[in-house]
């Protein structure tokens, strides 16, 4: 599933066709995706101005003038392309083709002035929601979402508020949306690796009985935002499905210090190391047992 850089790339992309635009009318290919559209879903959007395109953890979020706000989930395989009368690419890194298929093409927003935004989506995993922008903090999807590891709050001391006294991984407490908002395996293994902190480490031993951050939980918010900036500058890890929006892939995968890397040289400097794999809650983990702790 796309992580947080990957979202955030593909916000960056869609905002300058997308922000100021005026719907002209929507293509609802099918009844729904991972879940059905909502009632009226193509007739409400008819007209509409957007206002703003941003991000909370792994949504996008698309503010309208009327008051509500489309709600945008990637799943695991969607992704947007615009498509204009004199090109179908918009300014981006890297230019690869994109494999597209017009038979996953499932909503097609078509803008006043020309142009279009598709949302291609294979597995049909993703969604799209219409909600009212002022209760947007209410609904279950955003309620009780943890802080943005962008944000400038998001520092040691808040760590060790969410950390004190639990008992499971660091890397479990790091994917819990409800303590971090965005974050994924991916970029949860990256950013342990930077702080030199075992993935299997309870994550209130990171924590001192005073509620101070430790030396090491000290050391964690910077590497995560280091990580995320990375790939944010990267274009996103475009593993698999994920593009960008003008169809490219991302290259920070071949910046991966630790991730799908089992059994490479540690490349902490001085670090003697292996990389090891093992699964945790079902997902593969990536450590060096040396150099981690």
């Amino acid at each position: 599933m796309p992580e947080l850089p990957e979202v955030e790339t593909v916000r960056r992309g869609l905002a300058p066709a997308l922000v100021g635009a005026t719907i002209a009318r929507v293509e609802a290919r099918r009844g729904d995706l991972r879940f059905p559209f909502p009632e009226r879903f193509a007739a409400r959007l008819k007209g509409l101005r957007v206002l703003g395109l941003r991000r909370r953890a792994k949504y996008l979020i698309a503010d309208l003038d009327d008051g509500e706000s489309l709600v945008m989930h990637l799943g695991m395989s969607g992704s947007f392309r615009i498509e204009r009368e004199t090109e179908k690419e918009t300014p981006g890194t890297f230019h690869h083709k994109r494999d597209k298929n017009a038979a996953h093409d499932h909503v097609v927003f078509h803008l006043v002035g020309g142009g279009r935004i598709v949302y291609n989506d294979p597995r049909r995993f993703g969604y799209m929601l219409l909600i009212p922008s002022a209760k947007l903090d209410e609904h279950k999807l955003f309620q009780g979402l943890g802080a943005e590891p962008l944000s400038a709050d998001f520092d040691a001391a808040l760590l060790a508020r969410a950390f004190r006294g639990r008992v499971a991984p660091v890397k479990a407490a790091l994917l819990d949306q409800r303590l971090v908002a965005g974050l994924g395996n991916i970029y949860v293994c990256e950013a342990l690796h930077r702080a030199h902190i075992s993935p299997l480490r309870a994550a209130g031993t990171l924590v001192a009985a005073s509620g101070k951050p430790s030396a090491a939980l000290a050391r964690l918010p910077q590497a995560i935002k280091e990580v995320l900036n990375a790939a944010l500058e990267a274009g996103g890890s475009s593993l698999r499905d994920h593009r960008q929006i003008d169809g490219s892939l991302g290259y920070f995968q071949h910046s991966f210090r630790v991730y799908d890397r089992e059994g490479a040289a540690c490349p902490t400097p001085g670090c003697t190391g292996t990389i090891a794999r093992i699964v945790q809650s079902g997902r593969s983990t990536f450590y060096c047992p040396r150099c981690q702790k």
